[in-house]
């Protein structure tokens, strides 16, 4: 099976409880391998953009004010079917639901805060990392 990349966002509610470095351990125990990683502080056009498919849908202005409101970590995963294993690793979008050993059931607050975002698709997760890093700031892929 070929390597494959994913994106991860360590969300505000988590840099802002300084989980970033245990979120990050996690990953690299499941066998991810950090190929870009940056601190940012999303705008409001960026954090639109980023969540523009969710537009119509009644807590979007919130998802959006809650992405800007300190910076947040995104990250580009590498490993054998990376997005499905590290959706796993995120573990259920409310953490009360969410299994032992998962990101959001560490840590994790709510279904609005939930610790991480990660992308649902390999097509998704090509676009969203295009999103965040330009060629040049990703490692070249090792296999």
């Amino acid at each position: 099976m070929a390597k494959e990349r994913t994106l991860c966002i360590i969300k505000p509610d988590a840099v802002e409880k300084k989980k970033t470095g245990a979120i990050l351990a996690m990953l690299e125990d499941k066998g991810f391998d950090l190929v870009a990683v940056e601190k940012l502080q999303l705008s409001q056009a960026v954090a639109e953009g980023f969540y523009a498919v969710h537009k119509a849908r009644p807590f979007f202005g919130e998802l959006v004010d809650f992405m800007k409101r300190s910076p947040v970590v995104v990250v580009v995963l590498e490993r054998e079917d990376a997005v499905a294993e590290y959706r796993k690793l995120m573990g259920a979008t409310d953490p009360a639901k969410a299994e032992a050993g998962t990101i959001r059931k560490a840590h994790g607050g709510s279904v609005g805060e939930n610790a991480v975002h990660g992308s649902d698709s390999l097509e998704n997760a090509k676009g969203e990392i295009a999103y965040f890093f330009s060629a040049s700031k990703v490692a070249p892929t090792a296999g």
